[in-house]
C-alpha cells in the first residue's frame, strides 16, 4: 500500500508525459527488479515507443508490436488502459528473481490503472497547451494582420503599400528571397525584387489567370506558371485578387532555417495579401480620383477662358435686333459665334460670325481659340477692305490659309461669315461648308443661304464664293450651328429643318432674344431624356 501511495505522488507530480512515464518506469524495475523494460503509447492506430530502459535497438518513435519485444527480451506484455482499446503498453523483460509474484502482478495492475489516469491527464494537458499555442499564434497573426491593415490603411501610394507588404512578408518568414508586382490598367506597375527577378506584366497576367489561390513552389503550383515564373522550389506563391480580377502576384523565397511553408503560413500570407489589395485598390482609385480632379479644374479655368471668347455684349445696330446664344454639351465646346465691327465707325457694317469646329471637348475649344483669334487679326490686318467685292471671300480665303498652317490635317471648322450693313440691310456672306442660313421674309418665305465653299483649314488652296441677299423690314435671320438641327430624341430622330423654320414662323413676332430662348425650349421638349450630344449655338437677326 505504502508503495501504491508512492507511486500515486509520483504520477500525479508532473503533467509532462515523458517524466510520469519515467516516474512509471522508476517505480516498475525498483519493484520487481527487471533490468528491460518499454512503454509505449497509442499514436495513429498503432503503438510508438514513448520510453525505454536497458533494450537496445529500440528508438523512440518507432513502432512496438508484441512479437516484435519479444525477440527483444520483452516477454511480458500488459496493456495501459481497457484491452480491446489500451492507450498504451508496457513491456518488461523477465524479473531478476524469477516469475512475478501474485502480489507483484496486482501491485504492477494498480500501478498501470493509476498510469492510465496520469497519461490521460498528461495528454490532456499536452493538447490543452497546444491548443493555447495555436491560439497564441493566431492571436499574434491577428494582430499583425490588423497592424498591416491599419498600416496599409495610412498609405496613399502603391509603391509604400508594396514595400510594407513585403517587408512584413519577409519578416513573418524570415525569408532573404522575395518579389511583388501589381497592376492596374492607366497606372505604372508596381514592381519590388530581392533576389527573384519576375518577367514581364504581359506574361505574368497571363500566368495568373490558372492562379486563384496561394500554392506551394513544389506541390500544387500550377505547371503554366511555374515555368513562367521559374520560381525556386521551397517557395510561396500568392496572387493578389480582387473579387472580379488578379491584380498582382507575391514571391516567397525559400525560408532561411529550411522550414517547409505550413498550410496556416499560407493562411496567413493570403489574410495580408487581401488587405493589401484593398490597399492598392483604394490607393489607385485615389490617384484616379486627383487625377479627375484635377482635369476638371483645368476644365473649369478652360471653360471660364472660353466663356470671355464669346461677346460680352452684342452692339447696338440700327434698325436691327440681334440676339445670340451658346450652349455646350461639354465643360467646353468648339461652337463659336462673334459679331465684329469691318470699321471704325461702330454703327457702319458689322461681320456675323457662326462656326462649328470638328470634334468636341478641349481640342475643339482650342482650335475655336485659334479661329476666334485668327478672324480679329485678319480683320483688323492692312490691305483688307470689307467694302470691296471681293473682301469677304479674301477674308476667308486668308482665314482657312491660316489655319490649314497651324492646325493638324484632321481639324478643320465649318463657318458662315456675313458682312451686314444696318443702314441698308444689304448682306455678303461666305458659307464655309456650314449650315445653310436661313431668312424667312416678311411675307412668310423662306431662303436658304447655301455653301459657297470648303470648310476652312481643310484644303490650303480652297476658294470660295461670295452670295449676297438684302434683308428688308420684317425679315428674320437665323444662322445655327448642326447642333440644332441634328439634335435628337430617344429614338434618335433629329429635330430637323423644318421644325426650326416652324419656331421661326410661330415666333417671329417675338425679339430675336425670345426667339433664341422659344428654340431652345422647342429643342429641349423634342429631345426629352435623350442627353445633348453636340453643341447647340445659334443668332438671330430682326430687321425693324
Amino acid at each position: 500500500m505504502q508503495a501504491l501511495l508512492d507511486s500515486v505522488r509520483l504520477l500525479n507530480a508532473s503533467l509532462n508525459l515523458q517524466d510520469l512515464l519515467s516516474h512509471l518506469i522508476r517505480t516498475v524495475m525498483g519493484r520487481l527488479l527487471v533490468t528491460r523494460v518499454a512503454v509505449a503509447i497509442a499514436e495513429q492506430g498503432e503503438m510508438r515507443v514513448a520510453l525505454a530502459r536497458g533494450v537496445a535497438g529500440l528508438a523512440t518513435g518507432s513502432p512496438l508490436r508484441q512479437s516484435e519485444a519479444a525477440e527483444k527480451k520483452l516477454e511480458l506484455w500488459y496493456p495501459i488502459g481497457p484491452p480491446e482499446h489500451p492507450l498504451g503498453v508496457l513491456a518488461l523483460g523477465k524479473p531478476a528473481l524469477g516469475a512475478i509474484t501474485p502480489e507483484q502482478h496486482q501491485l504492477l495492475l494498480a500501478l498501470l490503472e493509476l498510469a492510465e489516469t496520469a497519461v490521460l491527464n498528461a495528454r490532456a494537458h499536452e493538447e490543452t497547451v497546444r491548443i493555447n499555442r495555436v491560439l497564441d499564434q493566431n492571436v499574434q497573426e491577428l494582430h499583425a494582420v490588423l497592424d498591416l491593415a491599419r498600416g496599409l490603411a495610412s498609405k496613399l501610394d502603391a509603391e509604400e503599400i508594396a514595400h510594407l507588404l513585403a517587408l512584413t512578408l519577409a519578416g513573418r518568414y524570415t525569408i532573404r528571397k522575395h518579389a511583388l508586382a501589381a497592376w492596374r490598367a492607366g497606372h505604372a506597375p508596381v514592381i519590388r525584387q530581392r533576389g527573384i527577378r519576375l518577367c514581364d506584366a504581359a506574361a505574368l497576367q497571363a500566368a495568373l489567370s490558372e492562379l486563384t489561390e496561394p500554392a506551394y513552389a513544389s506541390e500544387n503550383l500550377p505547371g503554366a506558371v511555374r515555368d513562367t515564373l521559374a520560381v525556386e522550389p521551397g517557395s510561396a506563391v500568392f496572387p493578389i485578387r480582387t473579387s472580379e480580377e488578379a491584380i498582382g502576384i507575391v514571391i516567397c523565397g525559400p525560408r532561411l532555417a529550411g522550414a517547409p511553408y505550413a498550410p496556416s503560413d499560407l493562411a496567413f500570407g493570403a489574410g495580408l495579401i487581401a488587405q493589401a489589395a484593398v490597399a492598392f485598390e483604394n490607393a489607385w482609385r485615389l490617384e484616379e480620383i486627383v487625377a479627375q480632379k484635377q482635369i476638371e479644374q483645368e476644365l473649369s479655368i478652360a471653360a471660364g477662358i472660353q466663356e470671355s471668347l464669346f461677346p460680352a455684349s452684342l452692339p447696338a445696330l440700327g434698325a436691327t435686333d440681334l440676339a445670340a446664344r451658346n450652349r455646350q454639351a461639354r465643360q467646353v465646346g468648339g461652337d463659336y459665334y462673334d459679331v465684329l465691327p469691318i470699321e471704325r465707325d461702330a454703327s457702319g457694317p458689322h461681320l456675323l460670325c457662326v462656326a462649328d469646329i470638328s470634334g468636341k471637348g478641349l481640342p475643339a475649344a482650342l482650335l475655336m481659340s485659334t479661329i476666334q483669334a485668327t478672324l480679329r487679326a485678319t480683320i483688323g490686318a492692312p490691305g483688307l477692305s470689307i467694302r470691296q467685292n471681293d473682301t469677304l471671300s479674301a477674308l476667308a480665303t486668308r482665314v482657312n490659309a491660316l489655319l490649314h498652317a497651324s492646325t493638324p490635317s484632321n481639324k478643320f471648322a465649318t463657318a458662315f461669315l456675313l458682312s451686314y450693313d444696318p443702314a441698308t440691310g444689304g448682306c455678303t456672306y461666305v458659307n464655309g461648308g456650314h449650315n445653310d442660313g436661313i431668312v424667312l421674309r416678311g411675307d412668310g418665305s423662306v431662303t436658304l443661304l447655301e455653301a459657297t465653299g470648303m470648310p476652312l483649314g481643310l484644303f490650303a488652296r480652297a476658294a470660295y464664293e461670295e452670295g449676297r441677299v438684302e434683308l428688308s423690314p420684317g425679315d428674320l435671320l437665323m444662322l445655327y450651328s448642326d447642333g440644332v438641327t441634328e439634335a435628337d430624341d430617344i429614338h434618335e430622330e433629329e429635330f430637323g429643318m423644318d421644325r426650326v423654320i416652324g419656331v421661326l414662323r410661330e415666333h417671329r413676332e417675338q425679339p430675336s432674344a425670345g426667339i433664341v430662348d422659344q428654340m431652345l425650349r422647342r429643342i429641349d421638349e423634342f429631345a426629352g431624356a435623350a442627353p445633348q450630344h453636340d453643341d447647340i449655338t445659334l443668332m438671330v437677326l430682326k430687321r425693324m
